[in-house]
């Protein structure tokens, strides 16, 4: 059995109940969300198989 597990997703899902759950930090949320996007395109670990 293959998991096929993708960080962007996963990382999405993560800030956006964060934003539901504390809208006062919707600025710091979607400033570490570009910024850990931005380095997961940097390195390239776009897909991680598990």
């Amino acid at each position: 059995m293959n998991l096929n597990l993708s960080l962007t997703p996963l990382i999405s899902l993560v800030a956006g109940i964060l934003i539901l759950v504390v809208p006062r930090l919707l600025n710091y949320i979607v400033a570490i969300y570009l910024i850990v996007i931005g380095l997961i395109g940097l390195v390239g670990a776009g897909g991680m198989r598990l």
